[in-house]
C-alpha cells in the first residue's frame, strides 16, 4: 500500500504508472483509482475510474450546507455512494470469485473516508485481502485525527507493506 499525509503528492499517479507497466507486461490486473474533477481550475469533486474504463462520480462539492439523513459528506464533498458501489463492488466480486487459478493484482485507490461510508466496500476489501490468489496494490491515508478502522487494520497486517510517499 502507498500512504501519504498530504494531498497531491502523487499516490494516484504512482499507482497509474505501476498499473500501466503491469498491464503492458501481460499481468492480470483489475481495480480502480480515483481522479480529481476540475472545473475552471477548481477541484469540484472526484470520480472513480475502473481499469476496464468505466467512470462515475465518487463525490462532488455541495453548495448546500444542510445535511439530509441519507447524505454522506467529507468536508465540502457529498459522496455518491450508489455510483461508487455500482462501479467498484462488481469489480471486487469478480476479482474475489474469478475462476482462474493464476495470481491476480487488484488496484484499490483509495481506501479513505469517502469510500469507507460503504459497508459493502469494507467487506469486499477484507475479502480481497484474505484471498490467497490476489495481490492488492492500494493507497491509504495517514490518519489526521480519528483513525479509520479498516485503514489501521490494513496498516497492521503482517502481509502488508506500506510505502510512505512525500
Amino acid at each position: 500500500f502507498v500512504s501519504s499525509l498530504f494531498l497531491g503528492v502523487g499516490k494516484t499517479t504512482l499507482i497509474q504508472k505501476v498499473t500501466q507497466a503491469l498491464k503492458s507486461s501481460g499481468i492480470p490486473i483489475d481495480g480502480f483509482y480515483t481522479e480529481e474533477v476540475r472545473e475552471g481550475g477548481r477541484r469540484t469533486g472526484f470520480d472513480v475510474v475502473t481499469l476496464s474504463g468505466n467512470r462515475g462520480p465518487l463525490s462532488r462539492v455541495s453548495s448546500d450546507s444542510s445535511t439530509s439523513r441519507r447524505e454522506y459528506r467529507v468536508g465540502q464533498y457529498v459522496v455518491d455512494l450508489v455510483s461508487f458501489e455500482q462501479l467498484v463492488l462488481p469489480m471486487l466480486r469478480n476479482v474475489n470469485h474469478g475462476s482462474d487459478a493464476e495470481k491476480k493484482i487488484c488496484v484499490i485507490d483509495e481506501i479513505g473516508k469517502m469510500e469507507l461510508f460503504s459497508q459493502a466496500f469494507i467487506q469486499a476489501v477484507r475479502q480481497t485481502l484474505t484471498g490467497s490468489e490476489t495481490v492488492v496494490l492500494g493507497t491509504i491515508p495517514i490518519p489526521k485525527g480519528k483513525p479509520l478502522d479498516l485503514v489501521e487494520e490494513i496498516r497492521s497486517r503482517k502481509d502488508v507493506k506500506v510505502f510512505n510517499v512525500s
